[in-house]
């Protein structure tokens, strides 16, 4: 094949050349519109959503079943897992039967409507790119198909219930479970979601900036497992028995398994394989690290010795506290966000917790909930506008500042009263149909047995 070749004279005379030339404008960026994107999947960014969708749900089966059962008694270690693993199995059938259509069809302010029902209608438009609020005003298109979309938010939906489970490990009936997550998940998550996500919720409309769930997952999941922890009250000898781990090994292994999944939990909401998606990956890392290294100094200098079970809280801290500024700030804020919730998270579950007296058996609330307010109240200080830029808004439709600030501090307000007041609706429902509690007996024997006529020997 003939190759036209270049002397290297008059190769670097051309490129002087091209270098002397005026730089071509780039086009502007065109909106884009349900119409731009017809027929018009793109196969990188539908393969990277799906393959945060595993990331997410392998953050619940194995991660959190792993996380959970290796900080509970030996006597509770199976029944911990399924916990879980049934609620995986649970919240994707509530998903597709109500819950998917009440968090993100158009409704209103406040909540979907009925038009996915067992999600009806998909098979319409399964191979064409879907638009989210599609025929609103504020209608958002996408580059994947509206099966990603349904699956990559089945991920949050299942593991949000499941974070709650932390906080009354040891005493929940298996029955209770099942029938409080189902009213959970359609009573507070939907709605949650529906204001945060929806382009109609309030929240949204409101120019929140929660970008993968400080609100909808974090602050939810930890005030959801308070009010549990407070109206199941106490495991037996709290306080006066040896409560410790029964295999920090397998704490440590689905604390890993956490860690890695929470890199595509931050970047999937990109919903796409680009820059954002990128930043939210750096972002999300240094953040567990900032935690994990603060939360050990802080236990270091008041204990004597940095534990390995506060290196890996300290890690999931920083993971929930980065998780609605995920897509929103640069590396340096937040490492910050990850230092500054490693700190506070240590002292609600070591220090909070004690003085106050409450039963939160892992620290449901004293990792996700408060780490969640966090990281929602430091996206208001450090957003960076860039990072959301749009054709509507080319300066960024999220920056840090006082007017973010507020909108910051209105979506945590209203997230902790909507799951406080709908945790405890539910918890009672719950308890007027099959009760909530195992006997003092069964609680002694351990759930294992009891529940599931299993242990591990």
């Amino acid at each position: 094949m003939h190759r036209t070749r270049l002397s290297a004279g008059a190769g670097v005379a051309l490129a002087l050349a091209l270098h002397a030339l005026p730089a071509a404008a780039a086009p502007a960026a065109a909106p884009v519109t349900a119409g731009t994107l017809a027929g018009r999947i793109s196969p990188g960014d539908t393969a990277w959503v799906l393959v945060c969708t595993a990331l997410v749900l392998l953050m619940t089966i194995p991660g959190l079943a792993l996380f959970y059962a290796g900080m509970v008694r030996k006597k509770n270690i199976l029944a911990t897992m399924m916990q879980s693993f049934a609620i995986c199995a649970l919240v994707s059938v509530v998903w597709m039967v109500a819950g998917y259509s009440l968090a993100f069809t158009n409704g209103d302010a406040w909540i979907g409507g009925a038009g996915r029902f067992l999600l009806n209608g998909m098979g319409a438009g399964w191979d064409r790119p879907f638009v989210l609020g599609a025929g609103t005003a504020v209608a958002q298109a996408t580059t994947i198909p509206e099966s990603v979309f349904v699956m990559f938010q089945m991920a949050f939906a299942i593991i949000t219930p499941a974070v709650v489970t932390g906080a009354f490990v040891d005493r929940m009936k298996f029955s209770a479970l099942m029938v409080f997550m189902t009213l959970w998940s359609l009573l507070v998550y939907a709605p949650i979601a529906h204001w945060v996500w929806a382009p109609t919720g309030w929240l949204n409309r409101m120019g929140v900036a929660d970008f993968a769930g400080g609100t909808v997952v974090e602050i939810n999941a930890g005030v959801a497992g308070l009010v549990c922890a407070l109206v199941l009250g106490r495991r037996l000898g709290f306080g006066s028995e040896n409560m410790a781990p029964w295999n920090l090994s397998y704490a440590v292994t689905g604390a890993a398994l956490l860690w890695v999944g929470w890199l595509g939990f931050n970047s999937g909401g990109a919903l796409g394989a680009n820059g954002r998606a990128g930043m939210a990956v750096l972002a999300t890392q240094m953040a567990a690290a900032g935690a994990t290294l603060s939360w050990s100094a802080a236990e270091w200098a008041l204990h004597g010795k940095p534990s390995v079970l506060g290196a890996i809280s300290g890690a999931v801290a920083g993971l929930v506290a980065i998780t609605p500024a995920a897509g929103f700030v640069l590396p340096g804020p937040a490492l910050a966000i990850g230092l500054i919730a490693g700190v506070v998270c240590f002292y609600s579950a070591t220090e909070l917790k004690p003085r106050l007296g409450y039963d939160d058996s892992l620290d449901a609330f004293g990792v996700h909930g408060v780490g969640g307010i966090v990281g929602m109240l430091l996206t208001g200080v450090f957003a960076f506008g860039p990072l959301s830029a749009t054709a509507a808004a080319p300066g960024g439709a999220a920056i840090g500042g006082a007017h973010l600030l507020g909108v910051q501090a209105i979506a945590v307000a209203a997230t902790l009263a909507w799951s406080g007041l709908g945790t405890y609706a539910a918890l009672k429902i719950t308890g007027a149909l099959v009760g909530l509690r195992v006997s003092r007996e069964e609680e002694r024997e351990g759930l294992d047995i009891v529940l599931h006529g299993e242990q591990v020997f």
